[in-house]
């Protein structure tokens, strides 16, 4: 697919600097995707005013962005944006925010992403983790609406945000774990100076006894399946699985393709395998 227009049909805020915001497909087109049972990113075209430390105009900038949305949803789909103030290289998060309902999104539908080897995400595993820090849980949403899916999937959430009232898009996290009482298991962790002394969550960015704690155990502890996915800033996805290297420069010169790279970190350290893990 080449780049489309999406125009914003409703927007809501989620948070001070946040936004849940919903987007309408072309009229030619159902589902975002080419698959509704594959997890869908959009690579989001904004061209900045922003000058470089040079003073020259950045021009064209490209963010990726997953929806949160199912991508079996029909005609639209569904994103939450944080507002970063604009910065010269970036800007796309505010630019998308500050979008008035009628006005449209520029961009184009990115390449399905393999996880270890193959784009599909349900019925592969027995279980499944999701660690997200901030809005890292973006990509994790849509996951978890997918694998919720397989009625034979055990699925844990670990969401871990600064400050409680940073957590976002809780109360649809919430109704997601009370729609599945049996199936989805949710765990938040505070990381802020001023945690209210009644609050039943963790604290901390990540631990081993965390990890053990919130998440399904290693392949390895008993023969059954586990995947666990992480999302967020680089230095939260350092710290729980180590860093994502680069393939060699492709012969056009142009960066080689990401790759997962080794397995460090907090997940290492629990006792997980490179295969039990994707950094997403």
């Amino acid at each position: 697919m080449g780049v489309s227009s999406y125009p914003l049909l409703e927007k809501w805020q989620q948070s001070h600097d946040s936004w849940l915001l919903r987007f309408g497909l072309p009229t030619d087109q159902k589902f975002l995707g080419t698959d509704p049972m594959l997890p869908t990113c959009i690579s989001v075209h904004h061209d900045s005013s922003l000058l470089d430390k040079d003073n020259n105009e950045v021009g064209l900038l490209k963010k990726s962005y997953s929806p949160i949305s199912h991508p079996a949803t029909e005609r639209t789909f569904d994103l939450l944006v944080k507002a970063y103030t604009p910065v010269p290289g970036g800007g796309v998060g505010d630019a998308i925010c500050n979008l008035q309902v009628g006005q449209s999104l520029v961009g184009k539908l990115k390449a399905e992403r393999l996880v270890h080897g193959s784009p599909l995400i349900g019925k592969r595993w027995n279980r499944i983790g999701l660690v997200a820090g901030g809005t890292g849980i973006a990509p994790l949403i849509q996951l978890a609406r997918i694998i919720l899916e397989d009625p034979t999937d055990d699925t844990q959430l670990l969401s871990i945000n600064r400050n409680e009232h940073d957590i976002l898009m809780r109360k649809e996290i919430d109704q997601l774990a009370k729609d599945h009482p049996n199936r989805l298991n949710v765990s938040y962790s505070l990381t802020g100076k001023n945690v209210r002394s009644d609050w039943e969550g963790y604290i901390g960015r990540g631990s081993v006894d965390m990890a053990k704690n919130a998440l399904p155990p290693p392949s390895s502890s008993d023969g059954k399946t586990t995947m666990i996915f992480v999302c967020g800033t680089d230095g939260f996805r350092d710290m729980w699985a180590g860093p994502i290297a680069r393939a060699p420069p492709l012969p056009d010169g142009s960066k080689g393709p990401k790759v997962q790279g080794d397995l460090l970190g907090v997940l290492k350290e629990a006792g997980y395998e490179a295969s039990d893990v994707f950094k997403y």
